[in-house]
């Protein structure tokens, strides 16, 4: 997982609540051995019409989103089942951040293992970046993880909300391992000062522990 650092995305729009993981990622795609390669799957059934054209009217497909790397969508993104192919598609696709009033829990877990980053905004200010977004071409917005803050490419601001072991993890692009190694002196420490139950001293003579 690289280490998520500050830059500026192409931000799209999905003005809609409750995007599932079937949505994201239909399941007829889960059968796939790799983790990768997910992205061209990444809303099929919005992307694309029954012949397997593009769909043209559907967002991601519009030549001024192109390349998009933030997307801002509704309440609930993520719901639905546990597929963990959800985040790999978006992620597979170049979506990195994702900006929504709330997301499913087993969702915003799946995503902070691929480095996917999860902003909550409340729902009037989602409204106003989003027209934002929608009223002027090549609209993008600079995500700075270290200093949460948001800035949009006409001056717009806003600061946000992350938990600290999702924050570093994130920054430092480490995966659970990595993490519990940062901790690693520590964990020593404790192992010195505790004994483990298997390592008592028997008896010399068994009767005796009878």
């Amino acid at each position: 997982m690289e280490a998520f650092k500050t830059r500026a995305f192409l931000a799209a729009v999905l003005d809609r609540p409750n995007v599932d993981t079937d949505l994201i990622i239909p399941k007829q795609f889960l059968t796939r051995i790799e983790r990768s390669g997910y992205g061209r799957f990444l809303f099929h059934d919005l992307r694309f019409l029954d012949d397997g054209r593009e769909n043209p009217d559907f967002i991601l497909n519009l030549p001024r989103y192109r390349g998009a790397g933030l997307l801002i969508s509704r309440e609930n993104f993520g719901c639905g089942s546990s597929r963990e192919h959800a985040p790999w598609a978006l992620d597979d696709y170049g979506l990195k951040v994702i900006i929504a009033p709330s997301f499913g829990d087993i969702f915003r877990n799946n995503s902070l293992k691929v480095g996917l980053l999860l902003i909550e905004l409340p729902n009037e200010v989602i409204s106003d970046l989003m027209a934002r977004v929608t009223g002027q071409v090549g609209y993008q917005v600079t995500v700075d993880l270290a200093g949460q803050a948001l800035t949009g490419s006409d001056g717009w601001a806003r600061g946000f909300e992350v938990e600290p072991f999702t924050k570093e993890k994130l920054l430092t692009g480490g995966d659970e391992i990595a993490q519990t190694l940062l901790a690693e002196a520590k964990i020593a420490a404790y192992e010195k000062n505790h004994a483990h139950p298997w390592e008592a001293v028997l008896p010399s003579n068994p009767a005796q522990g009878l």
